[in-house]
């Protein structure tokens, strides 16, 4: 007889998997986060990284213990659909969804720079309008992979992360040898000045780019094993990685490209773009570059290059699977019109989706502003963050009948509400720093703005046509199996006794073994 074997999500995935694919999003930020905050920053630059760093901290404590307890997909917007009601969700989502179109953008932006650092050749890659150009091609590319229903390969991923953290963690260690100077790291800061106090404050929620990515974990929740273990524990691993990387290479970086003044005006090769003599497009390279290695020094920054390159190429890719994975989910919950979500018929993904919000990534590159990138990011990460913080600390007195398998740190029993203190701090911060950025940065402000009314217009008329109300839950009926899971064969047995050949059936057994590369398997009894 042949062994069935179920298909859909299986409950596969261990603390080290869930880790490697959470910190392969969030590591690849470092390679543009660090020239976006430097260029606002200054010399104050690891500050910015360890006060962002402590919300951070709080945020994931909010994601752990959020996924622990519903380990769905969904991330921010699950949360809410719990604490809140469906409005929110898709608020939530909404937000997500611009995050993760800000990320195809801007990882995609950053793949030409370092490319174009690496070879003389091309260097035209390292400006305008060649880097628009070459991350419109690859956002392109990947679109149409990803609407052909190509997969990623796990494996590659989790070895990639791997490498990448490794490669940090040594630059690290190198650079805390021959480069990093206490005294000019104390140097480099004016405060009033050199940064100015709105640049200082301004950098905060810019510093809040660095730590993309967490919502990775949860949007893994159904394919983990022991989730209610093990997603915490991993997101636990990606706190103590980020933190050993982005609380170090900030002060090396700034110990290597010092803050100076020319003309009145203090500046750092770190914050400056590639047309002023800066790094700002590729600032690990930078940092690379300004290392003496001797003999190894063209390898490193070639390998260094490549490596960052590739990172930001899977970003921009892992951007456009979330917009897929979000989408389909959006429409699932009838939160958008059913085209975005409607699956190609040969190639099973959301087509259409994957098209528009890839097209809106082009156009946000098309002005060539990596600081808007990274400032609309912000935008949107925030909002996504505060939703989060929101929901775990309206479910601590909405649901007090839910076994929590993990609880943050930090709580505070108030008469009968146990308050997520790590949750209510961190709330407040990442309030107060989306505040902060609408209010200083008036073009963020308005297409931050007017993303969110366009999608809550177009919310507000599909769900009034659809005869539903804006805050309960609706979600489109699937067809069920007749059986409890889905399933297929490893072979497909045929059997032939007295009667004559049937043509139709192993016409019918070679379409079910070639729709998986299964064998066939003849019997014949005499």
């Amino acid at each position: 007889m042949a062994r069935r074997r179920l298909e859909g999500l299986e409950r596969v995935l261990g603390v080290n998997a869930l880790f490697s694919t959470a910190y392969g999003n969030v590591g690849s930020s470092i390679y543009y986060a660090l020239g976006l905050v430097a260029s606002y920053a200054l010399g104050l630059t690891p500050v910015v990284f360890v006060i962002t760093g402590f919300f951070f901290f709080c945020t994931a404590a909010s994601y752990a213990e959020a996924t622990a307890m519903f380990p769905e997909a969904g991330g921010s917007s699950s949360f809410a659909r719990r604490a809140f009601n469906e409005f929110w969700s898709f608020f939530a989502a909404w937000a997500g969804m611009l995050t993760y179109t800000v990320t195809i953008a801007i990882s995609a932006f950053f793949v030409p720079h370092y490319i174009g650092g690496v070879f003389e050749f091309a260097e035209w890659l390292k400006t305008s309008p060649g880097d628009i150009i070459a991350a419109c091609v690859v956002i392109s590319l990947l679109a149409a992979v990803n609407v052909f229903g190509a997969k990623e390969s796990t494996g590659i991923n989790v070895t990639l992360a791997v490498v990448d953290f490794l490669t940090q963690l040594l630059l690290v260690m190198i650079g805390a040898v021959i480069i990093l100077s206490p005294e000019q790291l104390v140097n480099n800061v004016e405060l009033g000045t050199a940064p100015t106090w709105d640049n200082f404050i301004l950098a905060i929620p810019i510093g809040m780019l660095a730590y993309t990515g967490i919502e990775t974990v949860s949007n893994m929740a159904e394919e983990a094993k022991d989730e209610t273990t093990t997603i915490p524990a991993a997101i636990n691993r990606v706190r103590i990685a980020v933190f050993a990387i982005y609380f170090t290479l900030p002060a090396i970086a700034l110990s290597a490209l010092p803050v100076t003044q020319t003309d009145g005006k203090y500046e750092t090769q770190l914050g400056l773009t590639e047309e002023e003599g800066g790094f700002a497009g590729d600032p690990v390279l930078g940092v690379v570059k300004s290392m003496d290695l001797g003999i190894f020094q063209g390898a490193t920054e070639v390998y260094v290059g490549l490596l960052a390159a590739t990172i930001l190429f899977l970003a921009t890719n892992a951007g456009i699977i979330g917009v897929s994975r979000l989408v389909y989910s959006m429409g699932i919950h009838r939160q958008m019109p059913d085209a975005l979500r409607r699956l190609h018929p040969r190639f099973r993904t959301p087509w259409i989706g994957i098209l528009v919000f890839s097209g809106a990534a082009i156009v946000l590159i098309l002005p060539g502003q990596e600081t808007l990138l990274g400032s609309v990011y912000s935008f949107g990460a925030l909002l996504s963050f505060t939703m989060a913080h929101a929901s775990v600390a309206r479910l601590r007195a909405k649901r007090t009948d839910i076994v929590r398998p993990y609880r943050g740190p930090g709580n505070m029993r108030i008469g009968d509400y146990d308050a997520p203190l790590f949750a209510l701090v961190g709330g407040g911060f990442t309030a107060i720093a989306f505040v902060v950025i609408v209010v200083l940065n008036l073009q963020v402000a308005a297409i931050g703005t007017g993303w969110l009314i366009i999608g809550i217009v177009v919310y507000a008329a599909y769900r009034r046509r659809q005869g539903l109300d804006l805050t309960s839950t609706h979600k489109v009926a699937i067809a069920q199996s007749v059986v409890d899971h889905e399933a297929e064969y490893d072979s497909v047995l045929v059997h032939f006794g007295d009667e004559l050949y049937d043509e139709q059936m192993l016409a019918t057994a070679v379409k079910l073994a070639a729709r998986k590369r299964r064998g066939i398997h003849v019997l014949v009894t005499i």
